[in-house]
């Protein structure tokens, strides 16, 4: 199996007509970055626009402006008196609003206004026309109820003319105005009076017509007599209905005790209350008791024994007689207070009714009352306003207000002496949007990578990481880097190139990623300087490194890892050296060997393209854990892609601020043509803000101890070389 198909070709999944489509527009963010890299040049277009401003506001003739304003709404006697009166024509108005005062504006340049004034002037000024005028006036509001007009010309004594005829016309206009609106105010006024004249009558005859049916003054007044008289009746029938209870009880009562013998009923309330009743009954008990003791002497014939019998005899029918009466007595009462009763309840329910009716005649008086009095005092109001309005009308005086009544008659305008600075506002604001608008353009038309995010954007492609700018790195050495001897920007930034090596040891999960090409579209894009850092950074990780200088038209690894160049790749191919005669270790880091170039031969190609070199790749694949080769550019040479052919795939450096997006296109269409693995893109010299893990370890660092972050690379070191023993032997 070859090595191009370890792994995906991204190319095959990538937006590849992105290049071109990404150029149609721009973001936000993207027009900030273009703003700040183009500041001098909008700074530059800005200055030379506003001083052209300056330049010709000093060479233009002298330009003369007067101005005056107008209170278009003073407050008057008639404001004042009707201030308090609602409903009022002028109150009912609403407030003036912008739209109105663009209104009277436009009516004050109308040709209805401004003609008589052209043809006033235009025996003494010929070339002025209606146009000409509108032109150079301008009439504004800066403030509610005031005009502010001004008029701009080259001929001082024009200005002033125009001014004062100004001045006299808008306050002609506005005289003329407002007899207008009183006329029609006044018209309108009499034609609203005449309906409520008669609706007022109408509602007077109604409230009359109501007092004489129901013969009523006040609705309220009546019902309050008709509520205390349904009180006093109800209290009335209470106590009736008490005495008819307290009747019928006592009746009932009588039946009882007249149902005894009459012996037994000496204890009674009710009879003995009877005096009549009482003394019957004491003479039948005296008989009895007369005879009882006469029994024991005489016997019944016994004439004193007859008297006494016939005596008792006598006295029984009376006292029956007098049972009935009383009895009578009772029924009479219960019967007159059970009538009492039903007429209480008859009174009620009439009173009940009558109060019904009432409130059906109290609403109707409400509403005849209520518009009653909205007719009133909107005649009243009509009246006054009526009043006013006539008064308005026989005066003359002007609505408008001059602020300043001098300009009338002798107007001197004064020189501007402001346009020049005016210009420079303008000019400055004008170059501003130009220098944009150009910084643009050119950022455009200079089709070149500036962030990672266009270069993400645009190639749909995998990005392993993304390296700051640092001028440092072209001059690291030994002693800032190798002993740990590193301040913890340096550290902090070594740390990319570690996350760098991570994301491509993530790539081949399945497959370690045992060797590599890094090159670039073009020279200057720092693949040279990322080949040595990923492979200090892997080698700091634990694994055995091999950076390879397979540039052989021009070699310069061994100058960045500070090593001669007396032999290397080209001996070992051409003259069949023993390749571990030729590598040497690197001062920078431990476990990294370099194997330079060499001298350079007179066909690189052939070299790179010969059975040796295939051969070379595969063992040094085989001896060490990495194998990095850095190559010449992509565009213009075969070199890089007769290597990536060889190895697990390619990383392609792009340098952001240098990069054309035409030649990261071209090579792509190359490596896509020829199949090479292409691993992903290395963002290079990033000038945009450091991301989060890199600021977040700088803070770390800053934070730990030196023995901590030793202890932490160990850790991480045995980690990755432990990953990669289990990786060996699956």
């Amino acid at each position: 199996m070859l090595k191009s198909e370890k792994y995906p070709h991204p190319l095959s999944q990538a937006n590849f007509t992105q290049l071109n489509d990404d150029e149609g527009g721009l973001n936000l963010g993207q027009v900030g970055a273009v703003l700040r890299r183009r500041l001098l040049l909008i700074g530059g277009t800005t200055a030379l626009v506003a001083t052209a401003a300056v330049l010709k506001a000093e060479t233009d003739p002298p330009v003369y402006q007067g101005t005056f304003d107008i209170l278009t709404k003073p407050v008057t006697g008639e404001d004042k008196a009707l201030a308090n009166i609602p409903q009022t024509l002028s109150n009912q108005a609403p407030p003036e609003s912008t739209k109105d005062v663009q209104t009277t504006i436009t009516v004050l340049q109308s040709p209805r206004v401004l003609n008589p004034i052209v043809e006033k002037l235009q025996a003494q000024y010929p070339d002025l026309t209606y146009d000409i005028l509108v032109y150079y006036l301008k009439i504004s509001s800066s403030k509610p109820n005031i005009l502010n007009i001004e008029y701009t010309n080259s001929d001082q004594k024009l200005v002033s003319d125009v001014l004062k005829l100004l001045a006299d016309a808008y306050l002609q206009y506005s005289l003329q105005e407002r007899q207008s609106d009183v006329e029609q105010a006044i018209k309108f006024v009499n034609q609203q009076k005449q309906p409520l004249v008669k609706g007022l009558k109408y509602w007077q005859d109604q409230l009359r017509n109501l007092r004489l049916d129901n013969n009523l003054i006040e609705p309220a007044q009546k019902a309050q007599e008709l509520s205390t008289q349904i009180a006093t009746l109800r209290q009335q029938r209470i106590e009736n209905r008490v005495q008819l209870e307290q009747m019928v009880a006592k009746y009932e009562e009588l039946q009882k005790e007249l149902a005894q013998e009459p012996g037994e009923r000496a204890g009674n309330s009710l009879l003995s209350d009877n005096a009549r009743y009482q003394k019957i009954l004491d003479q039948i008990q005296a008989a009895d008791i007369a005879a009882k003791q006469q029994s024991a002497v005489f016997t019944d014939e016994n004439p004193a024994m007859v008297t006494l019998r016939q005596k008792k005899e006598y006295l029984l029918p009376l006292l029956a007689q007098e049972e009935s009466r009383v009895q009578k007595d009772f029924q009479s009462r219960i019967r007159e207070l059970s009538a009492r009763d039903r007429a209480l309840d008859e009174k009620i329910n009439n009173g009940y009714s009558e109060v019904r009716k009432l409130a059906t005649i109290s609403r109707n008086y409400d509403n005849i009352q209520r518009e009653l009095q909205i007719a009133n005092e909107a005649l009243t109001q009509f009246t006054t306003k009526q009043q006013s309005l006539q008064i308005e009308k026989a005066q003359k005086q002007q609505p408008w207000l001059l602020l300043d009544p001098k300009l009338t008659r002798v107007n001197e305008p004064l020189a501007v002496s402001d346009s020049a600075k005016r210009n420079l506002a303008l000019g400055g604001l004008l170059g501003l949007l130009l220098g944009i608008g150009t910084a643009l353009v050119v950022d455009k038309l200079s089709n070149i990578f500036y962030s990672s995010q266009e270069l993400k954007d645009a190639t749909r492609l995998p990005l392993l990481g993304i390296v700051p700018l640092r001028k440092e790195l072209e001059v690291a050495t030994k002693d800032n880097l190798s002993r740990g001897v590193q301040n913890s920007d340096g550290a902090s930034f070594f740390e990319v190139f570690r996350s760098l090596y991570t994301n491509i040891l993530l790539l081949g999960s399945d497959t370690p990623i045992r060797s590599l090409v890094i090159s670039s579209a073009g020279q200057g894009d720092g693949k040279s300087t990322i080949a040595t850092q990923l492979a200090q950074a892997a080698a700091a990780m634990g694994q055995r490194v091999l950076l390879v200088d397979a540039n052989l038209r021009a070699p310069s690894l061994h100058n960045r890892v500070g090593l001669m160049n007396i032999q290397g790749l080209t001996d070992v191919i051409s003259q069949d050296l023993d390749w571990h005669n030729v590598i040497e270790p690197s001062p920078l880091e431990e476990n990294m060997f370099v194997m330079p170039a060499g001298p350079i031969p007179p066909d690189s190609v052939r070299l790179l393209a010969s059975q040796k070199m295939h051969n070379l790749m595969e063992e040094l694949q085989v001896s060490f854990d990495l194998v990095i080769y850095d190559t010449p550019p992509l565009l213009g040479f075969a070199d890089a892609y007769l290597l990536a052919a060889n190895t697990d795939g390619l990383v392609l450096v792009a340098g952001l601020g240098k990069l054309k997006r035409t030649a990261l296109q071209q090579a792509l269409e190359q490596i896509q043509i020829s199949g090479t693995p292409l691993l992903g893109l290395i963002a290079n010299k990033s000038k945009d803000a450091a991301p989060v893990s890199y600021q977040y370890y700088q803070q770390y660092y800053k934070q730990s101890v030196s023995g901590e972050k030793v202890s932490a690379e160990k850790v991480t070191a045995n980690t990755n070389s432990s990953y990669l023993s289990k990786t060996k032997r699956s």
